[in-house]
């Protein structure tokens, strides 16, 4: 299993019963504070993996960093930050590679294992499906609110938290109540991510946007102005197959655009599993436990957004 659909990692078949998993992410800064980057940048990595429903084993550092203008002591509190993070995880770092860079980047490669039967790709719903989502949005435009004018603390400290918030409680979840597709949501937004779950099978979405879980003060921040560039990217090119009620303006089509770093699982659950589902998020403590749409038979490849 490799880049067929855009998958999350790679996997590769042992036997009959172990499968690898193997993806790699790293990443400029999305924040001052280089502790909190390293949390960011390996929950990012590690999230590939339960994506797929993986159990991640191991892990390699990536560090791109300009020693000579920010110094060790930076550079160790970034992979302090990686490392409490693996360790939260249950897995160890076990080595890595640093190249001299004027731009610090951080990230991870990492390896893991699934059961080859019960694997989740991004495609695989069906009609009728419903949609689930981990986390909450807006990490793209709150970011820029930081590298702009600056955040108070409580909301950069909620921002952050919710970054480096491993998707181990979705991944559990939704392997035990029979998700059919996952992906998580990352740089290409809800949007995107979406998209690529309908690239087989004649499928359409529908997405509410009163379900959307949003992080607080991300619409204000949007309807100002804060918005990355990648953010108005995403929009520019799946808005192409979006659909959107008439009475949803510019800034909260953006917000649906938002591209993460990150960000929570959108998972594919048949309708009799759903309570099951959020039940589990719930009880595993997952951020959001969110049903914010469902798969249809119509419309192939096109998500509409309702009010």
């Amino acid at each position: 299993m490799g880049t067929e659909t855009g998958d999350d990692a790679a996997v590769y078949r042992l036997d009959r019963d172990r499968g690898i998993v193997g993806t790699l992410d790293f990443f400029t800064p999305v924040v001052d504070d280089p502790y909190d980057f390293g949390r960011i940048a390996a929950a990012n990595s590690l999230s590939d993996v339960y994506a797929m429903g993986g159990r991640p084993l191991f892990a390699l550092n990536i560090v791109c960093f300009p020693m000579k203008t920010l110094g060790p002591d930076v550079l160790g509190r970034v992979l302090a930050g990686g490392a409490a993070v693996a360790e939260e995880a249950g897995i160890s770092v076990v080595g890595g590679h640093t190249v001299d860079d004027p731009e610090p980047k951080y990230g991870m490669s990492v390896t893991g294992i699934v059961d080859p039967s019960r694997i989740l790709r991004n495609v695989g719903a069906r009609p009728g499906d419903l949609l689930f989502l981990t986390k909450p949005l807006g990490s793209g435009i709150l970011t820029t609110v930081v590298k702009r004018r600056g955040l108070d603390e409580e909301g950069l400290r909620r921002v952050v938290d919710v970054m480096a918030a491993l998707n181990r409680p979705g991944a559990d979840a939704m392997t035990a109540s029979g998700a059919v597709a996952a992906t998580d949501v990352t740089g290409f937004g809800l949007l995107g991510h979406l998209a690529g779950m309908l690239r087989e099978g004649g499928l359409g979405a529908e997405v509410q946007w009163s379900a959307l879980p949003f992080l607080p003060g991300v619409e204000e921040a949007a309807a100002e102005g804060f918005v990355p560039g990648g953010t108005r990217k995403n929009l520019e090119y799946f808005g192409r197959w979006t659909d959107f009620d008439a009475s949803i303006a510019e800034p909260r089509r953006l917000m649906v655009a938002d591209a993460q770093t990150s960000g929570g699982l959108l998972v594919a659950c048949p309708p009799e599993r759903a309570d099951e589902l959020e039940s589990r998020l719930r009880a595993n403590g997952a951020l959001e436990a969110a049903r914010i749409g469902r798969f249809t038979a119509g419309g192939a490849g096109r998500i509409r957004v309702l009010a």
